[in-house]
């Protein structure tokens, strides 16, 4: 049994759903601050063979305060204008038919809800979609542990739960030694998507894009078969 935290993104790329896949417990990590122009709330689509950043609107965003306070602002022209790019993007994607009435839910359901609760939503009903079941533990909800900071604060949610295995996203390379987790008797580990090609659009392959791409173009199977088991623990 492994555990995984990490902030709650709307429609992530891959390798917040393999984070995802390699652990039995996946926290969002909600009550810690927001990240402007971070991953929270927008990602990257294909468009006409290129990249193209989508963004979901929010209240007074700041990065004073909480991802779970956060507000998603009522905007329903802001919220149609993605769907409107989503929608002719992919539109003659094998599986848009399957998962573009999946995106609409899940962004015109915007009402009254912060990014945080947003973001969950997103991607509970996309792992309910894949048919991967996990525990999922929202942290403004359970941990009452604020004051403590950093990898602290990560240490001691695994002894909260009980779970000695501590699976990071690889960029927390950066910022955690595996010597420092070992002192708090937890083993950590940092998780390395390795890049998984799939037929697109275009003859020159786009990586590293959300989700939404991965679902347009691939079925289920191959994405619980295939793509999410592409990564190696290091």
């Amino acid at each position: 049994m492994s555990i995984a935290i990490m902030q709650p993104y709307v429609f992530p790329y891959v390798g917040y759903f393999q984070l995802i896949h390699a652990s039995g417990t996946f926290v969002f990590y909600d009550d810690v601050n927001y990240i402007n122009k971070g991953w929270i709330n927008r990602n990257r689509i294909l468009l006409n063979n290129k990249d193209q950043l989508f963004t979901i609107p929010c209240k007074e965003a700041s990065q004073n305060k909480l991802i779970k306070d956060v507000e998603v602002l009522q905007d329903p022209k802001s919220i149609n204008k993605i769907l409107l790019t989503i929608q002719p993007a992919y539109k003659k994607a094998p599986f848009y038919n399957k998962v573009f009435p999946l995106i609409e839910e899940i962004l015109t359901l915007s009402d009254g809800l912060t990014i945080s609760q947003m973001a969950i939503s997103c991607v509970k009903n996309i792992c309910n979609y894949l048919g991967m079941n996990r525990q999922f533990i929202i942290s403004s909800e359970k941990y009452t542990n604020q004051e403590l900071k950093k990898a602290d604060r990560l240490i001691d949610i695994c002894h909260i739960e009980g779970i000695s295995d501590y699976i990071n996203a690889a960029g927390g390379k950066e910022i955690y030694t595996k010597e420092y987790f070992n002192a708090g008797n937890v083993n950590l580990s940092f998780l390395i998507p390795k890049r998984c090609e799939y037929i697109q659009f275009g003859a020159t392959f786009v990586p590293w894009l959300s989700i939404l791409d991965i679902l347009m173009f691939n079925s289920k199977e191959d994405i619980m078969n295939k793509i999410l088991p592409s990564y190696h623990i290091d």
